[in-house]
């Protein structure tokens, strides 16, 4: 009976690589005895190897991403008190909502798709390896405002796009709306640059940066095209579950 069950333990550790661990002794009188200090030991030290293992999976859940806002004075927060804007107040939303990130205010204000493509490299650089988790591109509005050619416009933003794949950076891309007074033709073409590119290039869209805000006076400053800090809320909160769902799919199964 004794000799079946050491028989039946070393089976089952054969199973888990640890075969040949139970040892045969002699007793003072000769008897044979078996040890399975051996086979704890062996045991003991799966054990911790699972252990390690599964704290080393927890801490790379727990490692902070970071995410690049690029854009322009809606992203770096014209007029606003300092972390009032839009990538301040996100990152505390995204940490409220139990995400470890941190953004990076990468907005200039004035700035076109131009001048973001021109400054991609730059805006880049604070991030761990200059490789953000995921690059939020907010950009457009003043190339519309200036009634630069739509083409240009979808050119630039292209680019931004493929520079970004090519080093493997996830994007999500932030749509703007012309404005009924630049005319149907710039309308019509402009409005069809996000939808168009997001499906050319796979990658999620959220369709108006300034939905649920820019249509509340109380919302926006007086006069403005900018939102006012409640109107900074707001948009976080609309634009928030995007940018997490954003974030949850690309990054690698655990």
């Amino acid at each position: 009976m004794q000799k079946s069950a050491v028989k039946g333990i070393e089976e089952h550790m054969k199973q888990q690589h640890f075969h040949g661990q139970a040892k045969a002794i002699k007793d003072p009188l000769g008897r044979v005895r078996y040890s399975l200090l051996p086979l704890f030991g062996a045991g003991l030290l799966y054990c911790l190897m699972l252990v390690l293992s599964l704290a080393a999976v927890a801490s790379d859940e727990d490692t902070e991403k970071t995410i690049v806002a690029l854009g322009d004075s809606l992203t770096a927060g014209y007029m606003l008190e300092p972390g009032a804007g839009f990538p301040e107040q996100l990152e505390i939303w995204m940490r409220d909502q139990g995400q470890n990130v941190r953004l990076i205010n990468a907005g200039v204000s004035g700035d076109t798709t131009q001048g973001g493509l021109s400054r991609l490299d730059w805006a880049l650089s604070d991030a761990p390896n200059s490789k953000p988790d995921l690059v939020i591109v907010e950009l457009g509005g003043n190339d519309m405002l200036r009634g630069i050619d739509p083409a240009r416009t979808r050119q630039n933003l292209a680019t931004i796009i493929e520079t970004l794949q090519a080093r493997d950076i996830d994007v999500l891309l932030a749509g703007l709306i012309s404005p009924t007074n630049m005319g149907r033709e710039f309308e019509d073409e402009f409005n069809s640059i996000y939808p168009d590119l997001a499906k050319q290039y796979n990658i999620p869209l959220y369709p108006f940066f300034l939905e649920g805000v820019a249509d509340d006076p109380d919302l926006m400053r007086v006069n403005d095209i900018h939102p006012n800090e409640k109107g900074i809320k707001v948009l976080v909160q609309n634009i928030g579950p995007h940018v997490i769902k954003a974030l949850e799919q690309n990054s690698p199964p655990s």
